[in-house]
């Protein structure tokens, strides 16, 4: 009997594709990658089938490739020859809500957006939205450590998970953290998986963090510049003035240009880019005014105050339409470097010298408040990879945001893309530690071989 026979026995029926054409659709994420030949897929649908594969895999030494929704930005999911996919789309269960305790307990193919909604029906939420918070799921937001619209305010997935239910390789049951809001005991496990893109282990179900949603609607606004350094300049003003924004996304024209083809947003010529800000407290509309005013201060053409929450809606949405726009425009490599706050003006510049300077076609956007940025460069849908000016272009700016103090990836992880760079960043000491670590939770390497490290 062959490994994936073997597989094919030991699952519960239809748990494990073979079909080819079937198999390649779960292969690959929302990169360009052209990914292997896997020899099937599984289907997960309960930690035990999880457990099951697991066993399999390291008894057959076959490598796994951990997978949500398949919204990933680096690779992360791609797959290799002979590898097996584990989509745990199917895991979908909010095993518990808590209000009192401001906790839920989700498995890993709930997307993103629907524990939010769940929360809400009890007066919370679920604060970290990546900008595709409809369709990635909690696994995936996990793995990548992912960020979103909100991060600037209540921080990034990390500081909403709590615990985890994690499958090791070898098939053992792991339970990390707690559900309580404080605790230290031993090492934090929970913080260590989180980010991990899959390589350590195959998370079941996360304890993750609500917070109390706002009493009321949020205060909006967008302000359009001449100049997306004035812009970047509006935005260090609003920080030092300590008004505390709940988002703040900036965008430049060439994205503006690509929503405006789409949309018909009614884009002026004179604007370079745009700056979309939120604020959540109890007095919000006056902050709003404040950043307003801010904006104004530093060079804004116009800036337009929400009056409703649908037309608070609208200006996210704005934001929200940006990846679709830009896809397209071409077929896109996504980064998203992060650096200092003080820093964003300059690195901004940078990314415009940058493609000028390679002829380049890059549009940025940014979550603004936390200094990260993805600009996203565009070239023909037929190419398999990037031309060579694309990756030069993107060397330049990762090394400029390193230069910086800044970082290669802020939240959609290393997966493939960006393991080319990575001594840049983390030096041969922090390199052999991190094997190490690969190591303790997975000798065999068969844990997403290839990502992240």
């Amino acid at each position: 009997m062959s490994a994936i026979d073997a597989l094919v026995t030991s699952l519960p029926e239809g748990r494990v594709v073979t079909d080819p054409d079937v198999i390649d659709s779960y292969a690959r994420d929302r990169t360009f990658l052209e990914p292997g030949k896997p020899l099937g897929v599984v289907l997960a649908t309960s930690r035990d089938d999880v457990v099951t594969t697991m066993r399999w895999a390291t008894e057959h030494r076959v490598p796994v490739v951990p997978r949500g929704a398949g919204t990933g930005l680096a690779g992360g999911a791609t797959a290799g020859d002979g590898t097996v996919v584990l989509s745990l789309a199917k895991m979908t269960a909010i095993r518990e809500l808590s209000p009192a305790d401001e906790i839920a307990v989700v498995e890993p193919g709930v997307i993103t957006a629907d524990l939010d909604r769940a929360a809400r029906a009890h007066g919370l939420m679920y604060a970290p939205d990546p900008s595709s918070y409809e369709i990635s799921t909690i696994g995936g937001n996990l793995a990548t450590n992912a960020g979103g619209l909100r991060c600037v305010k209540y921080g990034v997935t990390r500081d909403s998970a709590l615990g985890l239910e994690v499958v090791l390789a070898d098939g053992r049951v792991l339970d990390t953290g707690r559900r309580t809001m404080k605790g230290v005991t031993g090492y934090d496990l929970t913080g260590l998986f989180v980010g991990s893109e899959g390589t350590l282990g195959v998370i079941t179900a996360a304890t993750v963090r609500l917070r109390r949603a706002p009493l009321q609607a949020p205060a909006t606004f967008a302000a359009e510049f001449g100049s997306l350094r004035d812009a970047a300049a509006a935005v260090s003003a609003i920080i030092a003035a300590g008004c505390q924004p709940s988002l703040m996304e900036l965008l430049d024209r060439a994205t503006l240009v690509a929503i405006d083809d789409w949309r018909h947003i009614g884009l002026e010529a004179s604007t370079q880019a745009m700056l979309i800000g939120q604020s959540d407290a109890a007095d919000g509309q006056e902050v709003a005014s404040r950043m307003e005013q801010l904006c104004m201060d530093n060079g804004a053409s116009f800036v337009a105050v929400s009056s409703s929450p649908a037309e608070a809606e609208e200006l996210i949405a704005v934001r929200r339409m940006a990846y679709q726009a830009k896809e397209r425009l071409g077929a896109c490599l996504v980064e998203d470097v992060c650096v200092p706050r003080s820093a964003l003006p300059d690195m901004i510049t940078a990314i415009e010298a940058t493609a000028v300077r390679h002829g380049v076609q890059i549009c940025t956007v940014a979550h603004a408040g936390d200094g990260n940025l993805h600009p996203v460069f565009i070239f023909d849908h037929g190419t398999v990879e990037p031309p060579a000016e694309v990756w030069a272009a993107a060397d330049e700016i990762f090394r400029h945001a390193l230069s910086m103090g800044g970082t290669l990836t802020g939240e959609h992880g290393v997966g493939l893309l960006k393991r080319r760079w990575l001594a840049l960043e983390s030096g041969p000491v922090v390199t052999e530690v991190q094997h190490g670590i690969k190591a303790v939770f997975d000798p065999l390497g068969l844990l997403n071989p290839g990502k992240a490290i």
